[in-house]
């Protein structure tokens, strides 16, 4: 039930669909037309890296030709909760650049959902992926660690900004493709406190996977530090 004075701020400051501005009847972040017009990820989709099959048993867990052809990778399992195109791209974008920082407790509800097998499975820490500090003072928040935040307060699950940096300046991912991405955040990442990841089972939270290079060289660097598994949670993943 709604306290007294979210209903008096509700009443005030209306919720808004975080997509297109429009009042909406509750605080859940989409309006009706917006929501028939994100493409939420379902099954069917990778057991492993989450990617989504156009068509597949829905009931059996399948793998993707990628996750197939990979013995090894630093993620126990990696899941998003919508699909990155033209419907939700200025949304993650306001999001991310444009200080809507309001649309992290939403994005947090869908990674919480998205995500259920990944808490199923045992999570004991969350991580943001960490911005350089350079980047951090011009944008002046994470949006990550913001997502983060919210999900811990979802899931009850200790949440770590600090044990984790970003020490080598990048360029922005989106400057790039292929394998010069994964040249781009070569070694960027460090644990400052290893203690703090060792035997941890850890979800790492983004915005949006594209390739994954970022995510995995994050990776690892927390496997390194002796993190027992990584999982990944993001809010959009490019498909």
């Amino acid at each position: 039930m709604p306290s007294f004075w979210t209903k008096i701020i509700d009443l005030l400051l209306p919720p808004r669909c975080i997509c297109c501005g429009k009042i909406v009847g509750n605080a859940d972040g989409l309006c009706a037309d917006c929501f028939n017009n994100i493409n939420f990820i379902t099954k069917p989709y990778c057991a492993k890296c989450g990617h989504p099959f156009d068509e597949a048993p829905s009931s059996k867990k399948m793998l993707c030709g990628t996750c197939l052809s990979k013995k090894q990778t630093p993620f126990r399992l990696s899941r998003s909760a919508i699909r990155y195109d033209d419907a939700s791209k200025n949304m993650i974008l306001a999001f991310k650049f444009m200080d809507k920082t309001e649309n992290a407790p939403v994005f947090a509800k869908w990674l919480k959902l998205a995500g259920a097998d990944i808490f199923d499975e045992g999570v004991d820490l969350i991580i943001p992926i960490p911005l350089h500090f350079t980047r951090l003072i011009k944008r002046r928040y994470n949006q990550a660690a913001l997502i983060a935040t919210e999900l811990g307060k979802l899931t009850h699950i200790k949440v770590d900004c600090t044990s984790v940096v970003r020490h080598k300046r990048t360029k922005p991912q989106v400057q790039f493709s292929g394998h010069a991405r994964i040249s781009n955040v070569k070694g960027a990442f460090s644990v400052k406190h290893p203690e703090k990841l060792k035997g941890k089972r850890i979800v790492l939270i983004d915005d949006v996977m594209t390739t994954g290079s970022t995510l995995k060289e994050c990776a690892l660097a927390m496997k390194k530090a002796g993190a027992k598994s990584v999982d990944t949670l993001t809010i959009a993943r490019v498909c």
